[in-house]
């Protein structure tokens, strides 16, 4: 749940110059002093200092947090290599398994939240895979040391606070471990998530976001419901595109009826007339002209308010489709090699020369880099995608 707050459009890259990356810059003060105004803050906000205390006992910054904060991937993924790493048969067994062995559970949260089984389910799978993997760093500790850093100190110690509060209210076990970002549980849930949307569904008084699948289904489905999912609405659905097509109408900004997309010529993905319908939707190529095209629903954007990213929201969408029995995509995987961070500045410096503002480079191909890489197409009498990719890389060099 911590991308939700600062997930980029792809996968993370790593800075390919060290004197780039970040540094671990604490104050002038000491650990120990900084937790003292910490620990003040959070007896402001009615924290027990036995608590506090407990927490923080003989509390040591993890250096491993730091450099799990400097060290991502180095390449972007672009669309079929990212679904393919999430959408796998692994997966979609294991997903199908989830769902009959919790069925009446996923049923019941269905009818309160309006969230259906397999979208939960979906998501379960790309955040932890199904709980296998929700985090083995001290909560408190990781969060302590992310806070001390000045680089994000606000926003990561208002999740530190939080998660103190969490634990005096009992709602959090003191020990409780999660993600190297302070993200815990089955559906990897920042502290203040967990405070606004998560679930006591049993009623034991904790949230029990690691062992307690009431829990963890009810705070997932609370949470999408809260944040814009719509009852008895499809995510989105691949569709097929005219050769007429004009691709500048593929984005999100632009929102049309389906039967205002029908009226252009956007088919069902295997050919057929879309169903006639006044929901507002949007047409997305993550892959540029030449690959696949969807047409995405209201209940896309809030899975992109769970997690702001195109490729991961695709990937939940398509996930939850295939758990819910329907095909493989109708579209052919293209492959095509991955570009670096310093691929993409170079990218960015090219257009910038070329009169084309992406901002200062930065590796990250965001709004402001596709609507540049637009109009570098427009001016070249190019497919209008905006795509920045291999392709567009090789027409900069």
């Amino acid at each position: 749940m911590f991308r939700l707050i600062i997930c980029l459009l792809f996968s993370s890259w790593a800075f390919a110059n060290d004197t780039l990356a970040p540094k671990f810059v604490p104050e002038s003060q000491s650990f120990e002093d900084f937790l003292l105004d910490v620990r003040q803050k959070a007896v402001s906000r009615g924290v027990s200092t036995k608590t506090l205390d407990q927490v923080f006992l003989g509390l040591k910054p993890n250096p491993k947090v730091i450099k799990f904060d400097q060290t991502q991937a180095e390449f972007s993924q672009n669309f079929w290599r990212y679904l393919g790493s999430r959408v796998s048969e692994y997966r979609l067994n294991k997903g199908a398994q989830k769902l009959k062995i919790y069925q009446q559970t996923l049923q019941e949260n269905y009818q309160k939240y309006g969230v259906p089984p397999h979208i939960i389910v979906a998501f379960w799978g790309l955040e932890t895979n199904y709980g296998s993997n929700t985090g083995s760093l001290n909560l408190v500790r990781s969060l302590a040391t992310l806070s001390y850093d000045k680089r994000r100190r606000d926003f990561f110690t208002e999740q530190l606070l939080t998660l103190l509060t969490l634990i005096d209210e009992h709602k959090i076990p003191p020990n409780a471990e999660g993600s190297w970002a302070g993200a815990m549980g089955n559906v990897q849930f920042m502290p203040t998530n967990v405070a606004a949307y998560g679930v006591d569904a049993d009623q034991d008084g904790e949230i029990g976001l690691w062992d307690n699948t009431q829990d963890i289904f009810s705070s997932a489905a609370n949470f999408l419901q809260k944040i814009g999912w719509k009852r008895g609405q499809r995510w989105g659905r691949e569709v097929s595109i005219p050769e007429t097509f004009d691709y500048q109408l593929a984005t999100l900004r632009v929102k049309k009826t389906v039967n205002e997309w029908r009226a252009l010529g956007v088919k069902t993905a295997n050919g057929k007339s879309l169903p006639s319908s006044t929901i507002q939707a949007s047409l997305i190529l993550p892959m540029g002209y030449k690959g696949p095209a969807f047409l995405t629903y209201p209940n896309f954007h809030a899975i992109l308010r769970w997690n702001h990213s195109i490729l991961y929201a695709l990937s939940v969408g398509h996930l939850s489709d295939r758990l819910a029995g329907t095909n493989k995509l109708y579209a052919a995987a293209i492959t095509e090699p991955s570009l670096s961070r310093e691929n993409i500045m170079q990218i960015q410096a090219q257009l910038n020369q070329f009169g084309f503002d992406t901002g200062e480079p930065d590796g990250i191909s965001g709004p402001k880099t596709r609507n540049a890489a637009r109009e570098y197409q427009r001016a070249n009498q190019l497919p209008i995608d905006g795509y920045v990719g291999y392709q567009l890389f090789q027409q900069l060099k």
